[in-house]
């Protein structure tokens, strides 16, 4: 559907290496970048049909943030390391309200009343709670050093706590991922069964579009983050904004679009496993590979979030998807408010002044 915005991968090429207009350029990888996600999704899936459920599940597990990942690895390698650390808090946030919002909203306008299985919700937003309380630790941490150890220099024990703190939520990701996949992967049958897909690519021409896609998304993510600076400052937008807001929602358009078809044809239990399961991605995989990664880049990123405004709207996002989960029941304003509280943020993450990193 998005495949007419291909286009604006040869223009971004074009642009950068004409050394054209920095907005420009950061605009036209942005918009490329769109496309290349829902193409990466759809090799993945084709893959995952071949593999079978198991399998299958782990592709799309590991696959399912790829686009953002990139991006924000990019960044990380040019050292914006609060841009990186905004777009894990924006895609948190973009898909416990936008994602889940949305569908929510629009397929409660379709039919009414949708239900979803409590039990399977349940145990997503369990794992959510944990994983995302994981990663304020090194926040709450940092706080504690400064204002009740009164120690004024915690950035290299938090660095060691983040690395630690990483160290784990990998571990229970793999947990995760076993316990949905081998032990206890009855849970998720159902889900497995409703499609009865039958693959329409052969796994070479799979495998060869998803590795094509991967690169062009790596160099369209460098692009991006090469005109970031000067683009933002052009656009009148804040680098902490275009990080919590504009990357994680470029980044998880396929995973948006999933979620949303998947509600419209009344198959909640569906919309709300990729909203939840995507942010738990994100917590438990994401995070901490960008921690672990920056070790090899030579960058010493921490998961502290420095910005007040952040913690607040992800414990709210928490408290926001457990009381969605807890009735197994949505209707459309419960979407409406979703969204409407994500509006909210984005204004306030919009107007939030900016503050170097070093002022901390």
């Amino acid at each position: 559907m998005l495949n007419w915005l291909l286009i604006f991968l040869p223009i971004a090429v074009y642009l950068e290496f004409s050394h054209g207009n920095p907005t420009w350029i950061f605009i036209a990888s942005m918009i490329a970048i769109l496309p290349l996600a829902g193409i990466m999704g759809r090799a993945t899936e084709e893959l995952a049909i071949r593999a079978g459920s198991t399998v299958g599940g782990l592709l799309n597990a590991t696959f399912g943030n790829a686009t953002e990942l990139i991006i924000a690895f990019f960044a990380l390698k040019a050292g914006k390391l609060e841009v990186v650390k905004a777009s894990i808090t924006g895609s948190i946030l973009g898909n416990i309200l936008l994602v889940l919002g949305l569908a929510v909203f629009l397929g409660g306008l379709k039919h009414k009343t949708q239900v979803f299985s409590q039990k399977n919700a349940g145990i997503l937003t369990s794992l959510l709670t944990l994983s995302v309380l994981g990663l304020l630790i090194p926040a709450v941490f940092d706080l504690a050093s400064v204002n009740f150890a009164n120690f004024a220099q915690p950035a290299d024990l938090d660095f060691r706590l983040s690395v630690a703190v990483a160290v784990v939520l990998i571990l229970i990701y793999l947990g995760n991922v076993y316990f949905s996949l081998v032990t206890h992967k009855d849970l998720l049958s159902g889900h497995e069964e409703e499609g009865h897909e039958v693959a329409k690519w052969s796994v070479p021409k799979a495998l060869g579009i998803l590795l094509a896609s991967t690169v062009a998304v790596g160099f369209m993510s460098e692009f991006l983050v090469g005109s970031l600076e000067e683009a933002s400052q052009s656009l009148g937008l804040s680098e902490f904004f275009v990080g919590i807001i504009l990357i994680p929602i470029i980044g998880n358009a396929a995973e948006h679009a999933s979620a949303v078809v998947f509600a419209m044809k009344n198959k909640m239990d569906l919309a709300v496993t990729i909203a939840i399961g995507s942010t738990i991605q994100v917590a438990l995989l994401v995070a901490p590979l960008l921690v672990l990664l920056g070790l090899a880049v030579g960058q010493k990123m921490d998961l502290v979030l420095h910005n007040p405004l952040e913690l607040v709207a992800v414990v709210a996002g928490i408290v926001i998807a457990n009381s969605i989960a807890k009735d197994g029941e949505s209707n459309w304003l419960e979407g409406l408010m979703l969204l409407g509280v994500y509006v909210l943020l984005a204004f306030a993450f919009f107007y939030f002044p900016t503050v170097s990193a070093a002022a901390h």
